[in-house]
């Protein structure tokens, strides 16, 4: 059976196997620590991320394959 996709659009790498046997409690902790790993890197690297992300989702453009309007309009 396929992985669903990831929401980084990374399609290899460690798979995490999240344990069917855990109490909503053992989810919650787990879940709370991670957001709070993320409030963390936000709060140290937050403008940084913010232009990496920025780059990374600009697309290239080229327009070389554009015929020049008309100069007479």
């Amino acid at each position: 059976m396929k992985p669903d996709p990831q929401p980084s659009g990374l399609s290899r790498g460690i798979h995490f196997l999240i344990n069917p046997e855990w109490t909503p409690e053992q989810a919650l902790a787990v879940f709370e620590l991670l957001n709070d790993l993320a409030d963390s890197i936000w709060s140290h690297y937050g403008v940084k991320l913010q232009e990496l992300i920025q780059e990374q989702q600009r697309t290239p453009t080229d327009h070389s394959d554009i015929e020049k309007a008309p100069s007479s309009l």
